[in-house]
């Protein structure tokens, strides 16, 4: 096995954007070493990066990176082939050398990938495509590396990024056909999962907790009330967080409240996969989208021509990124926690200090299917791809069968 120590291909998505090969003189200088099909590959990455960065998140196209970069490293240094010239027997090797790839290829920190030096780009030394976790009370150097074994999340990701760049690049007439999608199920690296898979949500009393925490904090101060409006809103109209943020392609503004002809209230959203949907509004949840207008000096509800965003930052014009709206339900989570910790125990209360505002879509969702609400209607209100979907995920009929008649076992 090769030895070469490699470089990094790509920049961040905002460097890539105003990107120059010969502002970064190390990485012209390695691709100009390697056969002529290299730099073509190279520039199918760049292409399908960019792709990923404007019509998904800064996020994906971060993950993306990681894994198409080590992807394409291995196939210029060790397996010396061009992408769209293998075959599943080539991305299976690849999966074992994923699985134990030379000590060269692994560090024990994060290092960024350039540095700006002379107003060049040049390539860190110390940055490594695979990361080994080093304890804190350990220096890098007495790390071993050769204990270094992916999980079985960082496996399933390299599959997905590299099955996602094999379906971009079939779509563009690159390559015609997809290794890595025939190659992942006989990838003897993976685990085959078959767990009762348990529902990140919170209990009716920590909901309840949670609830009346932020009416409260809204209450003795209106800052909150936005607060209070995006607690309310994740849980019952079960949206992710990204569905409520600004961004570069989307919009959220009060507008997008609507109601039809028989006075029924929905909401467009934006969601996953760059879909459009519909989600139904229910009686109970109007008060709080009133209170909340109310706040910000608007009529008691909205119509079709409001462009005002639905939820403002605090400083300056525009709607909140998801990490700001993280951290607006961050604060009541650990508000109720404490409430709940004092009267009920840290036993009970625990879940709301573990708690992700994902889980409020989980609850609200939960909550449905408890209070036996029609499967289909509400895998349209998720924006699910099909009612599988929602029972996979929520009800799990098949398990609490089980679980059922698992019950009448006798230890006599």
């Amino acid at each position: 096995m090769s030895k070469t120590v490699p470089v990094p291909l790509y920049p961040t998505y905002i460097e890539l954007n105003e990107f120059e090969l010969a502002d970064y003189p190390k990485l012209n200088d390695f691709i100009s070493t390697m056969p002529a099909w290299s730099l073509n590959q190279w520039q199918w990455g760049k292409v399908f990066l960019e792709y990923t960065g404007r019509n998904k998140s800064v996020h994906t196209y971060d993950r993306f990176r990681n894994e198409i970069e080590k992807f394409l490293l291995w196939s210029f240094l060790i397996k010396k082939s061009p992408i769209d010239e293998m075959r599943k027997n080539d991305i299976l090797e690849y999966a074992d050398f994923c699985w134990k790839p030379p000590v060269t290829w692994i560090g024990t920190s994060n290092q960024e990938r350039f540095k700006l030096k002379n107003s060049y780009f040049d390539s860190n030394e110390l940055w490594r495509p695979y990361k080994m976790q080093a304890a804190k009370s350990q220096l890098s150097k007495d790390v071993d590396k050769k204990k270094y074994r992916p999980s079985q999340q960082t496996l399933t990701s390299t599959f997905t990024a590299i099955i996602v760049f094999y379906n971009y690049l079939m779509g563009e007439e690159l390559c015609y056909g997809n290794p890595a999608h025939i190659a992942k199920k006989d990838c003897r690296h993976f685990i085959s999962d078959t767990q009762v898979k348990e529902i990140k949500r919170l209990s009716t009393s920590q909901w309840q907790y949670l609830l009346d925490t932020a009416v409260s904090m809204a209450d003795e101060d209106p800052i909150y009330e936005r607060n209070l409006f995006v607690i309310a809103s994740l849980k019952t109209l079960f949206l992710r967080i990204s569905e409520l943020s600004e961004r570069d392609n989307w919009s959220p503004v009060m507008g997008h409240f609507w109601q039809d002809e028989d006075q029924n209230w929905w909401l467009k959203i934006f969601g996953k996969g760059r879909k459009l949907r519909d989600t139904t509004v229910p009686s109970d949840y109007m008060p709080f989208l009133r209170r909340y207008r109310l706040s910000r000096d608007l009529s008691g509800l909205p119509t079709s021509g409001d462009n005002n965003v639905l939820v403002e930052k605090v400083r300056g014009q525009g709607g909140m990124t998801s990490r700001h709206l993280r951290r607006l339900v961050q604060d009541i989570f650990d508000n109720a926690f404490i409430r709940m910790k004092r009267l009920e125990g840290e036993n009970k209360s625990i879940k709301l200090k573990e708690a992700t505002t994902h889980w409020l879509r989980h609850t609200g969702a939960s909550m449905e299917i408890e209070r036996g609400r029609s499967l289909k209607d509400l895998s349209e209100d998720l924006g699910h791809a099909s009612m599988a979907t929602t029972d996979t995920v929520y009800v799990q009929s098949e398990n609490k069968m089980r679980a059922e008649s698992g019950k009448k076992r006798k230890v006599d």
